[in-house]
C-alpha cells in the first residue's frame, strides 16, 4: 500500500500561501530527492508527494514522516514551508500551473478550476485483479463518509469559518466526475462507464475520473480519494490502516458471495455531506442503516466492521488507540478551530499547523 499527500506551501512568517512549487521541485531535484516522490499539482501553491509501497504500518509511518520532513527542508531553502492543511485558512488567489492539461481544465471548468486549491490524502491498497478491485469499490461505499469525518481538516476558506469540518470536500465536488458511485457489479461495467464518461468530451481523459474510490490508472490498486490531507502524520497512518482494513474486509465479503449494501447515490451523498459538516462532532449517518447516530458510535462501528482484517495484520490495537486519541483530542478541523479561539489569528493558526505538520 502507499499514500499520496498534497501539502500547502506557505510563508513561514505570515502563513500566506506561496506559489513556489516549481522552485521547490527544482530544489528537491538538486538535493537528490528520490525520483518521483515529489510532484507538481494543479496549483502552484501545492506540493504532492507519494510514498514508496509499504507492507507494514510502521514502515508507512516512517515514509510519511520522511517525506514531510524532506518537503519542508526543500521548501525552506527557497523561502517557504509546508503545512498539512486541506484548505488555506487565509485568503488566497490560486495560481493554476502551466501546461496543456492544467490550461485545458481552466478553460473547460472556469472558476471551479481556479478555486480548486484543496489538499487531499489518497490511499492505495493492492488488489489481485480489476474484478476484485471493482468488488471492493462496490462494498466500500457506505463507509467512506466515516473516513471523511476522521480526516476532516478544512474548516476555513478565504479567511472565514465555513461551518464545515471538511469544506475541501464541498469544493472538490465541483468536478463533474467527483463523489460517490453506484454499484458497478463487474469490472467490465466499470470500464464501460468510464469510457462513456470520457467519450462525452466533458473530461479530458480517464485521469479525470475523480470517484471517491476507483481503480488506479498507474498501479494494481484500489485508490481511495475521500480524505482531507491530515494535520498529523499519525492521523494519516490511521486513515491508511482503516483503508487497508476496509479493502481486505470488502474482498473477503466478495469472495464469500456477500452482496454490497444497496444504498442509493443520493443517500451516500447525504451521508458524505453530514460527515463533511459535523466531522467527529455531533452525529453521522450509520453506514448500514443510513440513520443518525453519535459520531463516536459510528467510528466504533467502523472498527468493528474491519476488526477481523486488522487483527490479521496486527494493526487492531493501534487502530483502536488511534481512534480513541482522535475522539478525545479532535480531528484537524477541531485543532484549527481551537487554535483560532486561543490566538484569534488565522495567521497564527497556519504557523502553528506548520509545526503540527512536522511534529
Amino acid at each position: 500500500m502507499g499514500v499520496e499527500e498534497e501539502l500547502l506551501l506557505v510563508d513561514p512568517e505570515t502563513g500566506e500561501p506561496r506559489a513556489l512549487s516549481a522552485a521547490v521541485l527544482a530544489r528537491a531535484e538538486k538535493n537528490g530527492a528520490d525520483q518521483d516522490v515529489f510532484e507538481k499539482e494543479l496549483h502552484d501553491q501545492m506540493l504532492e508527494f507519494a510514498t514508496h509501497p509499504q507492507s507494514s504500518m510502521e514502515s508507512l509511518r516512517a515514509e510519511i514522516v520522511r517525506c514531510r520532513t524532506e518537503a519542508a527542508r526543500n521548501a525552506e531553502e527557497i523561502g517557504c514551508t509546508v503545512a498539512a492543511l486541506a484548505t488555506s485558512p487565509l485568503p488566497v488567489s490560486p495560481a493554476v500551473g502551466v501546461g496543456r492539461r492544467y490550461q485545458w481544465m481552466a478553460d473547460q471548468y472556469g472558476i471551479a478550476t481556479r478555486e480548486q486549491l484543496v489538499m487531499g490524502c489518497h490511499v492505495h491498497v493492492s488488489v489481485e485483479s480489476d474484478e476484485e478491485g471493482v468488488a471492493v469499490v462496490d462494498r466500500l461505499r457506505p463507509w467512506l463518509p466515516v473516513l471523511r469525518a476522521i480526516s476532516a481538516n478544512s474548516p476555513f476558506w478565504q479567511g472565514k469559518d465555513t461551518g464545515y469540518n471538511s469544506y475541501r470536500s464541498r469544493v472538490w465536488l465541483r468536478w463533474p466526475s467527483a463523489g460517490p458511485t453506484e454499484i458497478f457489479g463487474s469490472a467490465e461495467r466499470y470500464h464501460r462507464l468510464i469510457a462513456d464518461m470520457v467519450a462525452t468530451g466533458a473530461l479530458l481523459d480517464d485521469g479525470m475520473i475523480y470517484f471517491d474510490a476507483r481503480l488506479s490508472q498507474r498501479y494494481p490498486t484500489v485508490e481511495l480519494r475521500v480524505s482531507d490531507v491530515c494535520l498529523h502524520s499519525g492521523t494519516a497512518v490511521l486513515i491508511a490502516t482503516l483503508v487497508r482494513g476496509l479493502v481486505e474486509t470488502a474482498a473477503r465479503e466478495w469472495r464469500a458471495g456477500r452482496e454490497p449494501l444497496d444504498h442509493s447515490v443520493s443517500l451516500l451523498r447525504l451521508a458524505d455531506w453530514q460527515a463533511a459538516r459535523s466531522g467527529l462532532e455531533g452525529e453521522l449517518l450509520n453506514p448500514e442503516t443510513m440513520r443518525r447516530m453519535p459520531a463516536e458510535a459510528v467510528v466504533r462501528a467502523l472498527l468493528e466492521h474491519v476488526e477481523e482484517a486488522l487483527d490479521g495484520t496486527g494493526d487492531l490495537e493501534r487502530a483502536e488507540a488511534g481512534c480513541d486519541a482522535l475522539l478525545r483530542e479532535g480531528n484537524g478541523a477541531q485543532v484549527q478551530r481551537a487554535l483560532m479561539e486561543r490566538t484569534g489569528s488565522l495567521r497564527d493558526v497556519v504557523t502553528e499547523c506548520v509545526r503540527h505538520t512536522q511534529g
